[in-house]
């Protein structure tokens, strides 16, 4: 990429140069999955090589996300990663809205309004695979 500039991102601890330290980044440890396991059936008990799977899938999950918000801050002239950043990967990538958080600045697609003419013609197409 052309900019180098480091992201900074509101909330995870800091290296040098402003880069998120590799020690303690991973969002979802075992014992919280377990956790969230345990709250959709108490008796649920997940293999090991089913966690770290979940884990994997979560952190590329968040690598991801994280990576897009930040090209689109950049893509603002920003150094900064805002929700708003977060929240329009989300919404137009994985169709996904974060309870709590407005999202005024960020407008759904809008289907475009089909003219009379693209109507007449459907409506052709309609009768003639009839026949």
């Amino acid at each position: 990429m052309a900019n180098s500039t480091p992201i900074i991102v509101k909330g995870l601890p800091t290296g040098p140069a402003g880069r998120s330290s590799p020690e303690g980044s991973q969002v979802l440890s075992k014992k919280k999955l377990q956790d969230l396991v345990r709250e959709i059936d108490p008796n649920e008990q997940l293999d090991e090589d089913v966690e770290e799977m979940l884990l994997q899938i979560a952190d590329d999950f968040i690598e991801s996300v994280v990576t897009t918000a930040c090209q689109l801050a950049r893509h603002r002239k920003s150094n900064t990663l805002e929700v708003k950043d977060v929240q329009l990967h989300l919404e137009r990538q994985w169709n996904m809205w974060i309870p709590g958080y407005g999202s005024d600045e960020i407008r759904p697609f809008k289907k475009a309004c089909t003219t009379e003419a693209h109507k007449q013609r459907m409506a052709l197409i309609r009768k003639t695979t009839k026949k």
